[in-house]
């Protein structure tokens, strides 16, 4: 008997069933290394419209955690998608090399008290150390980008790059130097940026203080409530969380529209918020009558004794003081916090009037009667002893509540008045001499907010509020890890030297050559000559946000060694939600302050990594998944294809059983590349294609379904919604392909004529097909593009599908038409697949080729199915069926019934013609004509 199976146009290729990521993935990557091929891109790119995705730097700080490994991952399905889409996408990396961390590391390592030339030095080596431990592993994720030459803050290039951002915006104004309170660490020493504080909850003493009314102001106090004269000693008592701040207090604030109660309580007077009297007698355990009530407009400038020294608090009026809790009086502290500062300032009163008696390791003054010398934490319970003892402590308790920590630290950190350097964010600027129409940074800010698009757009409103509620900027530090300011200031005046731009420069230029140590070694004279004596060189640093802020004017601007000139606008900066108060924010402020507009045109958001049960990842909990586990045990692309398929606009939930779902989908998708190269394995499309016109009828709607899912997943590409386009790229291969066209396409593909129109036209079809795919995966699973590519390709070695673009599919006409015909066929071809599938469960038949179908249609129905004549067989997977016209739906139906026929030995359909030559009595007629013959027409499928 023969053996027809070697007959058969049986699938080959050697491309595997199994991936084996991780032990292939590595290999890929050295590959793409050694022949450059970010290089090779970027020169069949060039010329071509740019797209530049600016990236923002993340910390050079320890190996990378799988937040580090979604950020870049997600930059990187941009950047290919992108240069896939027609446009050249260069992608410089960078790192954040400055600041705090890195400092309070060599101090854990080498001890404190290094000299400050020595801790920069270890600090620089420390930094590059963590960029080349973080580049290899972003390296091996499959991210291609300018990996020998990213930009560090900490080269020279870019810390004269800085400098000259700040001259440009001490030149325009927005600059100064105040003393405001400002957030501070007590275990950093130092100021700290917004985005370097986070909220978390803290135990706190609460207190009521009375404040009693000075003696010249008794009389004042009475007629403000309409009484003749004060029957006893009145208080206006305040309510607060930090005792702490009471021997600072120099002001009590008052609502002006709020009504104010004059309290009899037995032995003195009380003044509290009328809408809070109930509720402070109740802490103060004690009853009380309301003797007269008045607007807290007509208390404005009453004076109370402080309860502690010998000084008075005067009354100053403030929109902020609230009825939610207290007693509508609020104790005013100018140097610990930014509500009390303004409304200090906004009576007229000086920096220099303001108390200052906490010192930057959170002690207090030596001098200052009763708790001198004490860290202030541990002075909440000695000042409510005192207190107490002086008659003014009228209740205490405590209270949980959310509270100011240092986002490094983790431990409380306080407002303290500093003489700081800080840009101004509602400084009016002199537009006859500056640039920009006058207009303040704040409104700047704002305007390039609405000129921004954000994905998702729930970023806009985020941001605006940020930017119009935000204070000045406080941009300068006490650190040595830092780029200077390089500012020479007036020993009497402290004023800024009237050169200063142009003395920046002198610095820019040797910092360029030598580093910020240049400027830590500089002799004033060098620059000042004669002058020096009179003027002292500031040891400030700046803010590290300042940093990563103004990497658009030296990288976007084209100083970078890779040479793109993009100018001052990205289109898109990408990092997680926590950067509107980080990066977007300092680079915002930074780019509107220089060039009036935003450094970006578009912000991407995305959220953060949690477990299964939306929990943060930490050591403590066991739930980490590290990006190192994942490539090892499973493979780059198949963290790829998680970043991709979830969506990033909220929490990325990641555990085991969810990577084995990603496992699946992968799966999938490897199967479906592998049955297409291997049935195009003997096709070539220089020699072999057939013309849309010549294709049968399911071959031009799978290109009709291939268009569609194509176009949708570049306007998926387009607004960045990656999830999408997996889920049309599985969709497509699982139903369209797998469920449908290729499983009906086997027949045609093994059993007719290797060169016969009908198979070479499918051939054509399927080469079209992966073409498609495997560009348009390219982004999200890039490993294993290279992979198909390199079967594809006519020169693996050096050749790249990245080196290519999105695959043009070849026009056809009546598409539209076509795909809702099939649809009408795909939605019967469903049901007699139940039907089928009845009658073998009930043992009838044991494959669908042995039945033979009826179905009675009507109207649209009977016309699909009859347009493709005798192979809508083939559509069904049945060995017959006929379809049998009737007046109404309500009348369709499907018959199944066993053939009765003999089942052909090659094809496996059961026909009456099996046998019909004698010569090969197991085939039929259309393997027999296949075979031997002219071979089998087919019209449709």
């Amino acid at each position: 008997m023969a053996d027809y199976r070697k007959t058969m146009n049986l699938p080959d290729t050697p491309f595997p069933m199994r991936g084996d990521l991780p032990k292939r993935e590595p290999g890929w990557v050295a590959d793409w290394q050694q022949r450059k091929l970010y290089q090779k891109i970027r020169k069949t790119a060039a010329g071509r419209p740019t797209f530049l995705l600016h990236d923002g730097p993340p910390y050079a700080n320890g190996n990378l955690h799988l937040g580090h490994a979604l950020n870049k991952i997600l930059k990187d399905i941009i950047v290919r998608s992108k240069t896939l889409a027609g446009f050249d996408a260069p992608y410089v990396p960078g790192w954040d090399c400055h600041g705090l961390p890195i400092e309070h590391k060599i101090e854990v390592t080498h001890g404190k008290g290094l000299p400050a030339d020595k801790v920069r030095e270890l600090c620089r080596a420390y930094a590059a150390e963590q960029v080349g431990i973080q580049k290899s592993e972003f390296i091996r994720l499959g991210v291609l980008g300018d990996w020998d030459n990213p930009y560090l803050t900490m080269n020279f290039a870019n810390e004269a790059g800085e400098i000259r951002a700040l001259a440009e915006m001490v030149k325009q104004g927005y600059v100064f130097k105040g003393l405001k309170p400002v957030n501070w660490c007590f275990d950093c020493g130092s100021a700290l940026a917004e985005a370097e504080v986070e909220y978390a909850d803290k135990k706190s003493p609460t207190l009521d203080v009375a404040f009693a009314i000075s003696a010249a102001d008794e009389a004042k106090l009475a007629a403000a409530f309409g009484v003749e004269k004060l029957s006893k000693t009145a208080y206006a008592v305040i309510w607060t969380t930090t005792p702490w701040t009471i021997p600072a207090n120099q002001a009590l604030n008052m609502h002006p529209d709020f009504d104010y109660a004059l309290v009899d309580v037995g032995d003195k007077l009380l003044i509290l918020a009328k809408e809070l009297v109930e509720e402070s007698l109740k802490r103060f355990e004690c009853e009380g009558t309301v003797v007269a009530t008045t607007p807290g407009k007509t208390l404005e400038g009453l004076k109370f004794k402080h309860p502690l020294y010998e000084r008075l608090s005067p009354v100053y009026l403030a929109d902020y003081v609230g009825l939610d809790a207290g007693t509508g009086v609020v104790h005013c502290a100018p140097a610990h916090g930014v509500e009390d500062y303004n409304a200090w300032r906004a009576y007229g009163r000086g920096n220099d009037e303001i108390l200052s008696i906490v010192k930057g390791d959170g002690v207090y003054v030596e001098d200052l009667p009763f708790f001198g010398g004490q860290m202030i934490w541990k002075a909440n319970g000695p000042i409510m002893e005192k207190l107490d003892e002086l008659g003014a402590l009228l209740s205490h308790s405590g209270i949980t509540h959310s509270y100011m920590h240092c986002w490094r630290h983790k431990t409380p950190v306080i407002y303290r008045a500093t003489a700081q350097w800080f840009v101004g964010m509602d400084r009016q600027i002199d537009k006859d001499k500056h640039a920009q129409n006058g207009k303040n940074l704040r409104e700047k800010a704002l305007a390039a907010v609405e000129a921004t698009a954000f994905y998702p757009d729930w970023g806009k409103p985020r941001l605006n509020a940020m930017i119009a509620n935000r204070p000045d900027w406080c941009i300068s530090r006490q650190r040595n890890w830092g780029v200077p300011i390089p500012f020479f200031v007036n020993k009497e005046t402290g004023e800024p030297h009237p050169r200063t731009v142009e003395l920046m420069e002198e610095v820019a230029k040797r910092v360029e050559k030598e580093g910020i140590e240049a400027w830590f070694k500089l002799d004033a004279a060098e620059l000042l000559g004669a002058e020096a004596a009179h003027y002292e060189k500031i040891r400030d640093t700046l803010d590290v946000w300042f940093d990563s802020g103004t990497t658009h004017w030296h990288v976007l601007r084209g100083s970078h060694p890779s040479g793109h000139e993009s100018g001052p606008r990205a289109d898109l900066y990408l990092e997680g939600s926590d950067q509107h108060r980080g990066w977007f924010h300092s680079s915002l402020l930074t780019g509107a302050a220089i060039d009036g507009h935003a450094p970006y045109k578009a912000l991407l958001t995305h959220g953060f990594t949690v477990d299964q049960q939306g929990r943060k990842m930490s050591k403590s909990l066991g739930n980490t998944i590290l990006p190192q586990e994942v490539t090892d045990k499973m493979g780059a692309d198949i963290l790829r294809l998680w970043v991709a398929a979830t969506d990033y606009s909220g929490e990325l939930a990641m555990s085991k059983e969810i990577l084995a779902r990603v496992v699946e989908g992968y799966r999938r998708i490897r199967n479906t590349l592998r049955f297409l190269l291997a049935n195009t394995a003997d096709f070539d499309i220089e020699k072999d294609s057939v013309p849309v016109g010549k294709w049968l009828d399911i071959d031009r709607y799978a290109l009709a379904l291939t268009r569609k899912m194509a176009k949708q997943a570049d306007s998926d590409y387009t607004e960045y919604e990656f999830h999408r386009v997996v889920q049309g790229l599985q969709i497509f291969c699982s139903e369209d392909l797998g469920a449908f066209y290729l499983d009906i396409l086997k027949d045609r593909l093994y059993t007719t004529r290797p060169d016969s129109l009908a198979r070479r036209a499918a051939q054509t079809a399927l080469w079209h097909i992966t073409q498609t795919l495997v560009k348009l995966m390219a982004p999200i699973l890039c490993f294993t593009a290279e992979e198909v590519w390199a079967v594809l390709s006519q020169n693996p070695k050096e050749d790249s599908v990245m080196l290519h673009q999105f695959h043009e599919l070849p026009a056809a006409d009546g598409e539209e038409a076509l795909l809702a015909r099939w649809a009408e066929i795909r939605a019967v071809r469903g049901e007699v697949a139940k039907v089928v599938e009845a009658v073998r469960t009930d043992g009838a038949i044991g494959s669908s080729l042995q039945a033979e179908v009826e179905i009675h249609a009507a109207g649209e129905r009977f016309e699909a199915l009859t347009s493709l004549a005798d192979d809508l067989k083939f559509v069904l997977i049945t060995s017959s069926a006929a379809v049998k016209p009737v007046e109404t739906e309500a009348e369709q139906s499907i018959a199944v019934v066993p053939s009765e026929h003999q089942k052909c030995e090659r094809c496996w359909h059961w026909r009456a013609d099996v046998g019909a030559n004698p010569e090969h009595p197991t085939l039929c007629a259309r393997c027999d004509s296949n075979l031997h013959g002219d071979g089998e027409v087919r019209a449709h499928a």
